[in-house]
């Protein structure tokens, strides 16, 4: 069964082209490791919320963007190794990230449906 790593993070608008460049990379190297497919989102219509948000989650500023964003693995085997992998590869360490990785989230999800 495949498995999803899932990832949301506020990044600067104005960086948007630098965080593209950067996804497109890191997608080359997660294919490269097994992936199925890798889907980077820039928000378009991402309400407030009172409660919970993902502007909210990610405390997003005036001047930022939220990214939602997925791997798609074949299996949780295959994304645990490359992980691990990947980690240990200085090439994945970026020289400078275009947004602030403190205020990430990410989670890795088993599917239950689709459709």
């Amino acid at each position: 069964m495949p498995y999803i790593d899932g990832f949301v993070a506020p990044v600067p608008t104005k960086n948007k082209d630098a965080y593209l460049q950067e996804a497109r990379k890191a997608a080359e190297i997660f294919r490269k490791h097994g992936a199925i497919e890798v889907v980077e989102c820039w928000e378009d219509n991402v309400p407030e919320g009172e409660t919970t948000s993902f502007t909210l989650a990610t405390k997003r500023q005036d001047d930022e963007s939220v990214i939602f964003s997925w791997i798609k693995w074949p299996d949780k085997t295959t994304r645990d190794a490359a992980w691990k992998t990947m980690m240990e590869d200085p090439s994945m360490q970026p020289n400078e990230m275009p947004f602030d990785g403190k205020r990430m989230f990410w989670g890795g999800f088993q599917p239950i449906l689709e459709a």
